[in-house]
């Protein structure tokens, strides 16, 4: 056997891979899991201590959190779909600025995730570098987040601090 003929037979399972790798991207694509894109009414929003305040949550927890996302391209094409569905999913049920008239996570757990670094999660700021916290921004939205829980609870507070 030439090397002619090892290098054409190496070439044809090449291509018969790429060809398999095409069509199962294709075929995911009719996952209908991640397409709903719907954004669930606004039933109450805290009165937030300062336009500050509620800026540094748009922008950094407001797609995740709220009722108001916005979607990017990449939402519509799976996998990714799936992933930001599942974080928009996931986000939503532990902390929803959006549904202000239903028990929310205590102060205390969100401004602990907020100056640790954990809330905006990287895997979010990387594809959404306005939405990364300095460290004075961290700072400002704990306290921010603070005062807006002293002056407008949310309808009742879950996880055992307030």
């Amino acid at each position: 056997m030439g090397p002619a003929r090892s290098h054409g037979r190496w070439r044809r399972r090449a291509l018969w891979a790429a060809g398999v790798l095409v069509a199962g991207f294709l075929l995911i694509q009719l996952v209908p899991y991640g397409r709903d894109h719907s954004n669930p009414p606004v039933a109450g929003e805290p009165r937030w201590d300062s336009p500050r305040t509620a800026q540094l949550v748009r922008a950094s927890c407001g797609d995740c959190h709220g009722n108001r996302t916005t979607w990017p391209w990449y939402s519509n094409v799976a996998p990714m779909s799936w992933l930001v569905q599942k974080d928009v999913d996931e986000g939503r049920h532990v902390l929803n600025f959006s549904e202000w008239n239903r028990p929310q996570p205590g102060v205390g757990e969100l401004v602990d995730q907020v100056l640790s670094g954990e809330m905006p999660p990287t895997k979010y700021t990387i594809l959404h570098s306005g939405a990364a916290l300095s460290d004075a921004e961290k700072r400002a939205l704990a306290r921010g987040l603070e005062r807006t829980y002293a002056q407008s609870p949310p309808a009742g507070i879950r996880g055992g601090d307030g």
